[in-house]
């Protein structure tokens, strides 16, 4: 049997995103509506799956741990709803390119193997084009967190994960 998915991007969709980078505990903010939006699409059955770039792994501003201690918290702010999280730590201008960086596709099709995900009855939910492309060349459905007339290939725009959550369970 395949399972249905939500593919996440992590900053600026499941917490609050910085210019500087995300890997602080005292810079981690989850917005309003994030964590019942997770309860809500694990409730109607999805696998809750981030799919993140860190590619200040890369450049040397923090390290994998920071990635996990994020995620750790992530996961006990939202009662362990998340099913699991994938991470790029590389950036092609300070160590090596690699196809598991959005807008790469490969993450998520490791995750869509791992877990025998049904693509046409999945999202990928991002605050950037990357993640959209990233979504649309796996085959899943996208939706793009970003301001009202922001120019998109994504499926839907919403303003945030509260409104994304209202369109996956309508459908």
């Amino acid at each position: 049997m395949l399972n249905k998915c939500i593919f996440l991007d992590r900053d600026g969709v499941l917490n609050v995103d910085r210019v500087d980078y995300v890997y602080r505990m005292q810079e981690f903010i989850i917005p309003d509506g994030v964590v019942e939006s997770l309860q809500a699409l694990k409730a109607a059955g999805y696998l809750l799956i981030v799919i993140t770039n860190q590619s200040g792994i890369a450049k040397g501003i923090y390290k994998r741990e920071d990635v996990h201690l994020i995620h750790n918290a992530l996961q006990e702010a939202s009662g362990g709803m998340l099913d699991d999280m994938y991470f790029c730590p590389y950036h092609e201008n300070y160590d090596s390119a690699s196809l598991t960086r959005k807008p790469g596709s490969l993450l998520i099709e490791k995750a869509a193997a791992k877990y025998k995900v049904d693509m046409n009855a999945s999202w990928m939910v991002g605050d950037h084009e990357r993640d959209i492309i990233a979504g649309t060349a796996a085959g899943v459905k996208t939706i793009r967190l970003a301001p009202s007339g922001t120019e998109t290939n994504a499926t839907h725009l919403v303003a945030d994960l509260r409104a994304a959550t209202e369109i996956i369970l309508s459908k």
